[in-house]
């Protein structure tokens, strides 16, 4: 019996409900070194812990016979693919939060009709693709476009969407961030599925009742009202064709980015921001500042929404291998968030290398599990694996070695982690760290251009004085 159980957001709760359900599991806890988990209850039970997006597509693949994580997730898979082998079982009573349809305050629209009335384009931006496509089917939208995040969707209006569609616990939490709430999408609270082939030829029933038999007392979750006082996003407004559009990354990458700014000699405030605050103001004169998610940025690079952006260069590589064609090009390496991109097997596969693990998987199917997916594909390709299959992820790519995948691309700065987890490298595709991208197409305002070349001149002489 495999079971995959959440990381993050729900595992307190989870850990708990197994812990009172005498499941007895080895390290289940938030700081765990390593994602594979026993049973002192049920022996023959393999449990990992996995990122929660990932569990409903494990489970409905056969991977995995249970799973627990947040509807929100289950809803976004079965949105698509409405014929998976996979069962909600039963909703567990924690975890609860909602899906929330919003824009930016000010920019003229107060409700989901009105978008219906559009004939402009509308553009949706979120972690949940499939869900924003179906909401812009229901509405009947006549032109929209659905931009797929990986996170930090309320950064988005109201220069680059019109809608974005984002958890939270409340709909008070969007409107402190200056976002006005158009609907509720979806209430979720944390599901147990299955696979529907596991339920009929195993015997889960002790596992489940287990669970089951266990919940948490039912809670009802009284929504906080929307404050009355809030911080309000700007206006909805064009900006200038010659104002520079710049991402900066959010997360661990901000420290490093101070640091370079601070180099050049650019004044910039809130970045790192304590209280999350995405738009940070400097002193650059004709620039419009935005933190997003690193991995995001190649594509809205591309698609016109930013001119410059921080990012990494795996990211950007991963980008170009999906869009060959793509106007966006590296303008500065910043020579900081050195990884090395590498190909990793189980210890226990007796190869050494790409052409050995062709040999040893001939005539058998490949699984290839990794966040870069255009990289992986490229790298299957090019080392003629044949017969392959990519499963993305969207985190802890080690637990999925050996029994979910054969080959893992992955990133890593030492290889520790991937040590640590009985797995080795055995290629390593390229070597990445930061840096400055930008649009090409910009370049053709040359008030644009002076000013993106002026940045990225003035960013190089830093680097270059660090030395």
């Amino acid at each position: 019996m495999r079971v995959a159980l959440p990381k993050g957001r729900l595992l307190s709760d989870t850990a708990a409900l197994l812990d009172r359900a005498g499941w007895q599991l080895n390290d289940y806890q938030p700081k765990a070194r390593l994602y594979r988990l026993t049973s002192a209850k049920f022996p023959e039970l393999s449990a990992k812990m996995l990122h929660e997006k990932d569990i409903p597509i494990q489970v409905a693949i056969g991977n995995y016979d249970l799973g627990i994580c947040g509807a929100d997730w289950v809803e976004e898979l079965v949105s698509r693919y409405r014929l998976s082998s996979l069962v909600k079982v039963r909703v567990l009573g924690y975890g609860h939060g909602a899906l929330y349809a919003a824009s930016a305050a000010g920019d003229g629209v107060t409700s989901l009709a009105d978008l219906s009335r559009r004939a402009d384009k509308v553009r949706l931006a979120s972690e949940y693709p499939n869900l924003a496509e179906q909401l812009a089917i229901q509405l009947r939208l006549k032109n929209y476009a659905v931009y797929p995040l990986w996170g930090s969707a309320e950064a988005y209006p109201p220069e680059t969407a019109e809608v974005v569609i984002l958890p939270r616990k409340s709909a008070g939490e969007l409107v402190l961030k200056g976002l006005k709430v158009l609907s509720k999408v979806l209430d979720f609270k944390a599901v147990l599925i299955a696979n529907r082939e596991s339920l009929a030829s195993k015997d889960l029933s002790a596992a489940i009742s287990s669970i089951l038999a266990n919940l948490p007392p039912a809670v009802e979750f009284n929504e906080d009202a929307p404050p009355k006082t809030v911080a309000a996003l700007e206006a909805y407004h064009e900006y200038a064709p010659d104002v520079v559009r710049l991402a900066l990354p959010d997360g661990h990458q901000q420290p490093h980015v101070r640091k370079i700014l601070d180099a050049a000699g650019i004044g910039i405030e809130d970045y790192p921001s304590d209280r999350g605050f995405r738009r940070p103001k400097s002193d650059l004169e004709g620039f419009a500042i935005k933190t997003i998610r690193p991995q995001d940025m190649p594509i809205q690079v591309a698609n016109g929404n930013f001119d410059l952006a921080i990012t990494g260069w795996d990211w950007l590589t991963d980008h170009l291998h999906q869009f060959p064609a793509s106007p966006v090009k590296r303008l500065l390496d910043l020579k900081y968030g050195w990884v090395r991109i590498v190909a990793v097997v189980a210890n226990e596969v007796p190869v050494t290398n790409a052409v050995e693990l062709k040999e040893y998987f001939r005539n058998r199917n490949l699984r290839v599990a990794s966040e870069y997916i255009n990289i992986a594909d490229e790298y299957a390709r090019n080392n003629h694996f044949g017969r392959y299959r990519i499963a993305p992820t969207w985190g802890s790519t080690e637990a999925y070695l050996p029994e979910d995948a054969d080959l893992l691309i992955e990133n890593t700065e030492t290889g520790g982690t991937i040590a640590r987890h009985n797995l080795r490298i055995i290629d390593t595709l390229f070597e990445s760290t930061a840096c400055v991208i930008g649009n090409t197409r910009a370049a053709d305002n040359p008030v644009k251009r002076k000013r993106m070349e002026a940045l990225v001149e003035r960013l190089g002489k830093a680097l270059d004085q660090a030395k």
